[in-house]
């Protein structure tokens, strides 16, 4: 097989479909009835200079494919496959690896270099393949310059696979040494200076205690900000990605550079190529970040602060020449740049930071940017006017109201007649994004100065409707302004200032949906979505008009069910399509289900409705799935016990939903669909529990399953529970040991990072739904004896997440609920339980006397229920 092995590569990259196939075939073959004569074989090609480039770029690439894949099961069995190889073959293999390295073709070496990292991201944590590090540091004083360049690049790639604690500081040190001499002006060859700058960025994480060092610090950033200047494009723009990260990861070290920082990156603005001076607007938006995160922290207020890192306020004090830096960056758009999907330009950077600025100074930046949208916004060259029109609406979040509203006012009149009547695409489409800005953090019951007023009203919704007609770009930012001005008047009471307008609004809307051009710029989708926000704010003047929108919608989702045979480009359109009306009506469903009037005037639909969404089940797409699920949800609430005579049908769907691993998104919305069901059938959800719960039990034992569904299937046992009571006895010794072992689980959680303690949190709220459910589905039935054993354990975890002081007010508030529920169903059994716990008296005090009213209402019930219990 080994002397055909270079025949099967390159025929699987034949253009010819079938040899592709069969070769792809034979490597599937290979690769299961011998792994270790498939991955030798593929190393041995990778290192074989006499043998085609394609055939060894693409062994580097199965073998690679061979030790790494993006899920997390997949890739943990792949690890796991690689060390039980025998240590002779693995020994044979990363021999080839190294060995690449110093090969002329420059592909194979760098493919060689990516899988190097992949074993070394194995091997290292398991303190195997020790030598290596040093073997590459030896590499390095090669006199061919291409194993140098190699060499760094594997370094670069090593330090993106391993973390900084598996790698000892006397070997940081020397990889860092290496990368940055690579760095060096005085490096002759351009390709290595490029691999040591992209090396570096991959090797900052490491470099902790070497910025503690002021030398050592002061070396690197020297050599960092030097190759911001050298000959070569890319070294210049890698230096400054450079930058970019030390400016996040060393924030409170960088005090000493900035004058010079600013001035490279002022220079490289002004004057550089474009993917170089993006980076430096980068390194400004970075900084904008941090201070952002460190203020928000600790609200301003650094003398009681327990911040690790004050904030040393870069951004005020460079505002004088940023600012006017950043404006100038607004006059440089490009023709196209709307109607491209993702487009990203020097003018949108610039805007973007200049957002950042605003948050970040808040009105310090109103008087540096107003001479510049006054000078500019009447010009007669459009990119003025755009230029001052975004300078505008970027700086609309930050500053206190009371700065803008002002230059609102004066502005609206303006900005509404621009929008109408200015001839450059690119300026309606910036004063639409503009305006919805406006509304978007100047607009709501909230404000002091409402800047929307009877008087001017008719006229924005009027330009707004009128902007939809226009090109696909304009149209959509027109949408979202609208979306905004919908969403502002969602707590006006009564009446709404939409209302007189709102069938004009939603038959606009409609009108978009229909455009030939729809699927240009998001359009179709802004419009669904606006149309959502429009029905969801709406009065309740004007429900007669939403109950109306509900056969539309329904003959627009039975359209997209009878289109046949489509191409796979028209099957995601239609697709995408039928999400979009699922979502609409499930808006509408929420909507007229809550009040008793339209829900009873609805109820003539619900049949129909349901069997729209069974065959859009059957039309098996997961975003389609996932919009359906939550309408049916919707419908669930609407219809209560009448849900009962859809479960036959639907049952199927709902199982496929929890089974499906893939798009865990699915299976997360189909849980809280079950618990919506439970709400609504409560009793007669029982002939479907058997299947459900059994579906759930599976997937909490799955290791395949996305960890952030498991917090909902817990909660969801708590519904289940609730609806049929006593009932749940059965399920008892298999739930309540899963959520004996996930409470134990989520208890130990000392040192870990923010992202950890917030899913620690959503399982502990979880779990502790469950038990909520399960005390209060038991309450005063004769069989809450079944409880008593399961009680000290809760207790002990209510003490155990107390004791830890990481929970949040959610869990809290859940928690002291379960004290007083357990108290509530338990009685007298539970009341001597109770006054041995270490931490229920201490704990029930600090919930009494919480700022939050939810938490204390819950307290004070929890007190009257073990006030009760220990009085028995």
């Amino acid at each position: 097989m080994a002397l055909e092995v270079t025949q099967i590569l390159l025929s699987a990259q034949s253009v010819d479909g079938s040899v592709r196939k069969h070769a792809e075939e034979s490597l599937k073959q290979f690769q299961e009835q011998n792994l270790s004569g498939f991955l030798l074989s593929l190393s041995g090609e990778l290192a074989n200079d006499e043998k085609p480039v394609d055939s060894r770029k693409l062994a580097g690439l199965v073998l690679k494919n061979a030790l790494d894949a993006k899920e997390q099961h997949r890739r943990y069995e792949l690890i796991q496959r690689w060390l039980s190889l025998d240590v002779g073959v693995k020994t044979q293999i990363k021999t080839c690896l190294l060995q690449t390295l110093l090969s002329s073709v420059h592909e194979a070496r760098s493919t060689a270099s990516q899988v190097i990292a992949k074993v070394a991201g194995i091997e290292l944590p398991q303190k195997q393949w020790p030598e290596l590090i040093g073997s590459l540091l030896s590499n390095i004083h090669q006199v061919p310059v291409h194993v140098k360049q190699a060499t760094l690049e594997t370094l670069g790639y090593l330090c993106e696979e391993v973390s900084p604690d598996v790698v000892e500081q006397d070997h940081v040190n020397k990889i860092l040494t290496a990368v940055v001499q690579g760095m060096n002006a005085s490096e002759a060859s351009s390709d290595v200076r490029l691999a040591a700058t992209r090396a570096l960025y991959n090797a900052l994480g490491f470099a902790q205690a070497n910025f503690t060092n002021d030398m050592e610090r002061d070396y690197i950033m020297r050599v960092v900000c030097e190759a911001t200047l050298a000959k070569e494009v890319k070294i210049r723009q890698a230096a400054f990605e450079c930058l970019v990260s030390i400016s996040s990861s060393y924030y409170e070290k960088l005090g000493p550079y900035m004058q010079d920082i600013f001035n490279i990156t002022a220079k490289a603005v002004k004057e550089d190529e474009e993917p170089v001076a993006l980076q430096a607007i980068e390194f400004w938006s970075s900084i904008c970040d941090e201070e952002i995160d460190i203020l928000e922290e600790y609200g301003g207020d650094f003398t009681t602060a327990v911040s690790d890192i004050p904030c040393f306020y870069f951004i005020k004090q460079a505002l004088p020449a940023l600012v006017p830096m950043l404006l100038e960056t607004l006059l440089k758009q490009e023709e196209d740049q709307d109607l491209d999907e993702g487009a990203w330009n020097l003018a949108m950077a610039g805007g973007t930071c200049l957002g950042l600025v605003a948050r970040t100074v808040g009105n310090d930046i109103v008087p540096l940017v107003m001479p510049f949208i006054e000078e500019n916004i009447t010009k007669p060259d459009w990119r003025q006017r755009e230029g001052a029109t975004y300078a505008f609406g970027s700086i609309l979040e930050g500053p206190s109201p009371n700065q803008l509203v002002p230059l609102v006012n004066v502005a609206l009149n303006f900005m509404l007649t621009a929008l109408a009547k200015d001839p450059n695409n690119h300026v309606k489409d910036t004063t639409a994004w503009t305006l919805g800005r406006i509304f978007e953090f100047l607009h709501g019951s909230t404000m002091e100065t409402p800047i929307i007023t009877p008087a001017n009203c008719q006229q924005i919704i009027t330009v707004l409707l009128q902007s939809m007609k226009d090109a696909p770009n304009v149209a959509e930012k027109a949408c979202g302004a609208l979306y905004f001005l919908a969403q502002g008047f969602e707590d006006v009471g009564p009446s709404s200032p939409l209302t007189p307008f709102f069938q004009e609004i939603v038959q606009s809307l409609l009108t978009v949906t229909h455009r030939e051009d729809a699927g240009e710029s998001r359009l179709r989708t802004a419009a669904y979505e606006t149309l959502n926000e429009v029905v969801r704010c709406s009065t309740d003047e004007t429900v007669p008009m939403v109950l109306q929108l509900v056969p539309i919608i329904m003959m627009e989702l039975h359209k997209t069910l009878e289109e046949q045979k489509l191409s796979s480009d028209e099957r995601e359109k239609q697709n995408e399509l039928q999400g979009l009306l699922c979502g609409c009506l499930q808006v509408i469903i929420q909507k007229l289900a809550a009040s008793d009037a339209t829900k009873y005037a609805f109820m003539q639909y619900a049949d129909q409705i349901m069997n729209l969404f069974l065959r859009v089940f059957a039309c098996r797409s997961a975003t389609v799935h996932e919009e359906a699920m939550l309408a049916i949800g919707a419908l669930a609430y609407a219809t209560g016990p009448d849900f009962a005579k859809y479960m036959p049908d639907f049952y199927k769907y709902l199982e496929m939903g929890l089974q499906n691993f893939e798009e865990y998104q699915v299976c997360a919305v189909t849980v809280g669909v079950v618990g919506d069901i439970c709400r609504a059938l409560e009793e007669k959800v029982l002939p479907w529990c058997d299947g459900i719960m059994t579906q759930l039990l599976k997937d909490l034992s799955s290791n395949q399953l996305h960890r952030s569904v498991k917090p909902p299937i817990f909660s969801c046992f708590g519904d289940i529970s609730l609806a049929i009571g006593e009932n749940f006895e059965k399920y008892l010794m298999y739930a309540m040991p899963m959520l004996q072992s996930a409470a134990e689980l989520s208890s130990h959680t000392s040192g870990a990072d923010d992202e950890m303690i917030e899913y620690t949190n959503l399982l502990r709220n979880g779990i502790l739904e469950a038990y909520s459910g399960i005390f209060q589905g038991f309450k005063s039935s004769p069989k809450t004896q079944l409880l008593i054993p399961y009680a000290p354990h809760i207790l002990q975890f209510l003490d155990l997440i107390y004791m830890e002081k990481d929970m949040d007010e959610v869990v809290m508030k859940t928690a002291i609920g379960v004290l007083g529920d357990l108290a509530d169903t338990l009685g007298s059994n539970a009341g001597s339980l109770i006054q041995q716990s270490l931490s229920s008296k201490d704990f029930l005090n600090e919930c009494l006397s919480s700022d939050d009213h939810l938490i204390k209402e819950s307290a004070e019930w929890a007190k009257l229920a073990i006030s009760r219990a220990i009085s028995v």
